[in-house]
């Protein structure tokens, strides 16, 4: 029996990565060739194409899945230009910028509710400031005093220093300690300062581009965000939304992997993104959160509506992707050195497959309730 086509149109959405759309159509490929050796299967990715609006909007590849008789447009939309104009490299300007921030996030974050909805974010957001002071003073002040006993110590506090500088910043780098402030420093000013013309106007041609494709001939559509893309997509669904007259078709979902809007929504002066969550609260739509404990960077069970208000409108899905039913335990990304590997396993699949893996989510038969379904039944 030769089955009906399923056409799905999926428009993913990124965080703050200044990598861009070639890392991920490469890992894309990589994660559907796991997909076809656990099912045997074969899923076909084609070559990057620039999007309709042009490549620095977007780019597109087409997926075949020919077992299940799925095809899929997928798109991923840019904004890394942006991010790598405001990416910071020079560790010193890194170190006084997240200062900064930290000083505005202690005033203006909201950490005790932060707290009362999920510790290890909480934890997430302040060991790196506090590592990036301590582990270059340890590592300059041990030897110091160590060497003191027989030189020096001006002499040993120099040897001290030149170790500090050769050792810290590859443990630091480990424990993805710059990425995470620079990702801080970024979201302090997003959250006070709002997004400026230039993404703004970015989140409009994405908007825009996803209200085009709804009338097409698509048994779904998906609008998958990643990371910070999570908090930048409940702007682009505001605007979304607007553009179909508070309307959207029953074969539209959002997806959220490993959300973390609390990170601005939970800032006091972030008072334009208020203003899009209590609009999107009103509003009908399918939104579906996939968000892990373990990631310490996620907000998992989190409902992103509810930090504004007490009723939303949306119906609402909030899972935890399981992840250690679907990995090896060698292969699991499990500890604090695993920890920016693990806020991308969204993005892969396990060693048994998953209903919710990336590859099953978007190149899959199963349309977005159907595989949120098969995964309740699993034990």
């Amino acid at each position: 029996m030769v089955l009906e086509k399923f056409k799905r149109k999926v428009f993913y959405l990124g965080g703050f990565d200044p990598r861009g759309v070639r890392f991920y159509h490469q890992l894309y490929r990589e994660q559907a060739a796991r997909h076809a050796a656990l099912t045997g299967d074969p899923v076909h990715v084609a070559g990057r194409q620039a999007g309709p609006d042009g490549a620095a909007i977007s780019a597109i590849w087409h997926v075949e899945n020919p077992a299940a008789g799925v095809t899929v447009d997928y798109e991923y939309l840019r904004w890394e230009d942006l991010i790598g104009k405001v990416w910071i490299r020079n560790p010193l300007t890194l170190a006084l910028r997240a200062a900064r921030a930290y000083a505005g996030h202690a005033r203006y974050m909201d950490f005790l509710r932060m707290r009362r909805l999920r510790k290890g974010p909480v934890i997430t957001i302040l060991y790196p400031p506090i590592l990036a002071l301590l582990i270059p003073l340890l590592l300059a002040l041990l030897p110091a005093l160590a060497l003191s006993l027989v030189l020096p110590f001006w002499a040993g506090a120099i040897i001290g220093i030149a170790i500090s500088a050769f050792l810290s910043g590859r443990i630091l780098a480990k424990l993805v300690v710059p990425w995470l402030l620079r990702f801080m420093t970024y979201h302090g000013a997003l959250a006070a300062d709002g997004p400026g013309d230039a993404l703004d106007a970015r989140l409009d041609r994405f908007a825009a581009r996803i209200a085009q494709e709804l009338d097409g001939e698509w048994d779904e559509v998906q609008f998958v965000t990643h990371s910070a893309g999570t908090i930048l997509g409940m702007r682009v669904m505001r605007r979304l939304i607007a553009l179909r007259d508070d309307k959207l078709p029953d074969h539209f979902a959002m997806v959220g992997l490993g959300q973390v809007v609390p990170v601005i929504g939970l800032r006091r002066d972030a008072r334009w993104y208020h203003d899009d969550l209590r609009a999107l609260a009103d509003q009908h739509f399918r939104y579906v959160d996939i968000s892990s404990p373990p990631d310490g960077a996620a907000y998992y069970a989190v409902n992103p509506f509810q930090l504004v208000a007490d009723q939303y409108a949306a119906r609402v899905d909030m899972l935890s992707p399981r992840f250690h039913l679907f990995y090896r335990p060698e292969n699991y990304h499990g500890g604090w050195s695993n920890k920016y590997e693990a806020h991308f396993d969204y993005l892969r699949v396990g060693d048994r497959l998953s209903p919710l893996d990336f590859i099953s989510l978007t190149a899959g038969r199963a349309p977005l309730d159907e595989a949120v379904a098969a995964f309740r039944t699993i034990p």
